[in-house]
Parts: C-alpha cells; structure tokens; sequence
C-alpha cells in the first residue's frame, strides 16, 4: 500500500516539476531527486570506490558530484540505470554537461542474470567509451557491482575470482537476497570452467542459459526482506 502511494505521489509530482525551469519547478524536482529516489541518504555515503586505475564505481551521484568528478579528469559517465523521467536523471544529464563528461545510459539488472546480447554489448561499450570513467547504479552496490566485475574480467583480463570481488558485502551488496543472482552467474562459470577448461566467452555463446540459471537460484528470505524491503533496492 505503502509503494502504491509513493508511486502516485511520484507520477503527480514529476507531473508538477516537468523540467524543471522555474525555481518552484526545481525546488519539486529537488524533493523528487531526495525523497522520491532516496537521494537523501547519498547526501550521507555515496559509496564510491575504485575499481582500478581508469575506473571507478559508485552509487548515483548528486549534481556537485558529477562536478567534482569532472575536474578530477572523468570523462565518462555509464548510468546503468538507463535514460528515466525522473529529477535525478535530469539533473546528472544537464550537470554531467556542465562538466564535459560524456553520459552514456546502459541498462543492467540486479536480480536477473544478464543475457548474452547485453554481456557482448557491454563488452563494447568498455572498449569504446573514454577514460577515467565512473559506473553508477542507485546505490553503487548490485549493478555497479556486476558491472565492475565485468570490466575487470572483459576489458582488463583479470581472473574471474578476483573480479567476482566487486559483489561484496563491503560495498553493500547481498548475496543471500534475490541479487545474490548475480552471484550464481560467476559460481556457475566458475563451475564449468573447473570442470571443462571452457573459457568464458565460449561458456556464455554455447552452454550459458539465464532462464536456467535463474530457475536454479534460490534467495534467502531474510536477504530478500532486507534487499526489498528495508533497503528498497531497484
């Protein structure tokens, strides 16, 4: 009941701030960005970490953010929360070119293995894109975390057990929830390569079913409450 209101408040309101150009516009879009999307709490940790020299990793950065990373030498920005009607959204568009940084949308998941089409896309991206570059999900912890895996594992060729570190609890991710998905997909690459030597594109091209694997994962329940309903992850 709680998520139905809050999602019709949200509708009216993003109905009431449009673009915010005017300073009552923006003053709704700035509740919009800190209740509605829960910037408020990234006002107290941003969780922002490097992945390593060129990358780094973080929750959704507030405007002034998004500033300071430009004058520290970013040059992308990957939102991996994809292009939304939302302040938030709007704010890091417009700030992100303030600051010169390229905003590139790329949509990942949390709690769904990511298809092969979106692993060979993002596998792409990581080569075209420029550097230092930042990933950012809402909260940094789940998508940033796969994705911060991924650049390890497919652009820098690092070993898969140490690039599966990027999903740790110390960046706020939970295995034992329904992201702990995210999890099982690198366990069972894991798996078939101790098994067959296979590598991990070919694992993914010929032997990788996300339907499967997602069927074959349980999540806690426990870890699932706290994922979905204490901490409302998306």
């Amino acid at each position: 009941m709680f998520k139905h209101h809050t999602r019709k408040y949200g509708n009216r309101l993003r109905a009431a701030r449009g673009q915010a150009d005017t300073p009552w516009r923006r003053f709704l879009a700035w509740f919009e960005a800190l209740f509605i999307d829960h910037g408020v709490f990234r006002l107290l940790f941003w969780n922002m970490r490097r992945v390593s020299d060129r990358m780094w990793r973080g929750a959704q950065p507030h405007p002034w953010q998004v500033r300071a990373l430009g004058r520290r030498g970013v040059k992308t920005i990957v939102n991996l929360r994809g292009p939304r009607d939302c302040a938030t959204y709007l704010f890091e568009k417009a700030s992100a070119e303030d600051a010169g940084i390229t905003l590139v949308d790329f949509v990942m998941t949390s709690r769904e293995p990511p298809p092969p089409e979106r692993l060979h896309a993002l596998k792409d991206l990581f080569a075209r894109i420029e550097y230092p570059a930042l990933i950012h999900c809402k909260s940094g912890a789940d998508r940033a975390g796969i994705t911060a895996a991924l650049y390890l594992l497919l652009h820098e060729g690092r070993p898969v057990e140490e690039a599966k570190k990027q999903l740790a609890l110390k960046y706020g991710h939970i295995r034992q929830g329904r992201t702990g998905v995210l999890d099982h997909f690198f366990d069972e690459y894991i798996r078939a390569r101790d098994a067959s030597g296979i590598d991990f594109w070919t694992w993914v091209d010929t032997v990788y079913d996300p339907q499967a694997l997602r069927a074959d994962f349980h999540a806690g329940m426990i870890g699932s409450l706290i994922v979905d309903r204490l901490l409302r992850r998306e």
